[in-house]
């Protein structure tokens, strides 16, 4: 396969992997297999319509979700803050309107809370942008263009920076979370990049990049990049806690690599499942969480013995995984709710 052909069998991967909604359907809640380490059972709630991420917010206690549904233009999007306990929604923002003709809304994705700012960020895949919201209003406070087929943001609250993968154009972009403004652009020609993950001591970022196999680290003062070999086609990433090591979810293969950061080697690579999708980290058990959307499982993995310690069945489409508060909170698009909404689940988390 040249190296054309095995780039475009991975993007056209992803748009798949991106797409809101699907034709899958299976009844039922989620269910934790018999002395699982991850608690007795599961809290599964019907949440939105195109359920895609999720994140938790310690300083206002609060759980958010974003939601978009079908192809554009896109007028059914939701900014969702639940309570992390019962899953129960306790308000609903929607994105402001960016064609009045058409009814076409600025549709959001990705997500990451700043509780520095009280903000929550979010990537607008199909208007090229990230937006900000506010954790205590919900509204709209800015638009950031120039994030080219946005696929995820992180924030780094200790340096106050928010960073955001630009798939379309192979970048990363910096933005200052206080003033909104772009602070750095990292641009690598052919690569798309796609999971993010910041080491908030250091202010390193990290981004997969889907097409090339591979890491892309940004030092604070480095000239340029770093780039470290990953699984094939990564799309997710996360750190350990000491920030030593990564972990990508890598799509094609249905695998979670283990990668040293310091010796840019890959140490383990485990089977997950089809459809590896995204991955998160439990910071007090040390395990990884990997969701894959095409078995409908997320796989817990002992990253030290490279085992897999418990498979958690989530239902159809599961979509992302991650873990806040003692919980895995995992999003599906299952489409199983009453009124064809998709699940969020809660996975308790032992120790």
């Amino acid at each position: 396969m040249t190296a054309l052909a095995h780039r475009i069998r991975r993007t056209t991967a992803l748009a798949v992997s991106l797409a809101v909604g699907g034709t899958l359907t299976l009844a039922g809640t989620a269910t934790a297999h018999s002395g699982n380490p991850c608690g007795p059972a599961a809290r599964s709630a019907p949440v939105a319509k195109g359920l895609f991420q999720t994140a938790y917010s310690k300083r206002n206690h609060a759980l958010w979700a974003t939601s978009s549904v079908g192809e554009p233009p896109v007028t059914h999007s939701r900014l969702v803050k639940l309570d992390p306990h019962t899953l129960e929604v306790e308000a609903t923002y929607r994105p402001p309107v960016t064609d009045p003709e058409t009814g076409a809304v600025e549709a959001v994705y990705g997500i990451a809370v700043d509780d520095a700012h009280h903000t929550v960020w979010t990537t607008n895949t199909r208007d090229n942008s990230v937006g900000v919201y506010s954790q205590r209003t919900g509204k709209r406070l800015a638009t950031l263009p120039g994030v080219r087929h946005a696929r995820e943001v992180v924030v780094d609250e200790k340096h106050h920076l928010a960073w955001a993968s630009s798939f379309a154009d192979g970048s990363v972009i910096a933005f200052d979370t206080r003033t909104y403004q772009e602070k750095k652009r990292i641009t690598l020609a052919g690569s798309s990049p796609a999971g993010m993950a910041v080491d908030e001591r250091t202010g390193t970022a990290y981004a997969t990049d889907f097409a090339n196999d591979r890491i892309i680290q940004i030092a604070p003062h480095a000239t340029t990049p770093r780039l470290i070999p990953t699984g094939d086609s990564p799309l997710s990433i996360a750190l350990s806690r000491d920030g030593r090591t990564a972990y990508t979810a890598d799509q094609a293969v249905g695998t979670v690599s283990v990668i040293n950061l310091r010796r840019a080697t890959v140490t383990r690579t485990v089977p997950t499942g089809a459809g590896a999708k995204s991955v998160s980290t439990d910071p007090r058990s040390g395990r990884i969480l990997v969701a894959n959307r095409t078995t409908a499982t997320v796989t817990v993995v002992d990253p030290h013995q490279g085992t897999v310690v418990d498979t958690l069945t989530t239902g159809a489409l599961t979509n992302h995984v991650h873990v806040a508060h003692g919980a895995a909170f995992v999003a599906t698009k299952s489409a199983s709710g009453p009124n064809g909404e998709d699940l969020l689940h809660r996975f308790p988390l032992g120790r």
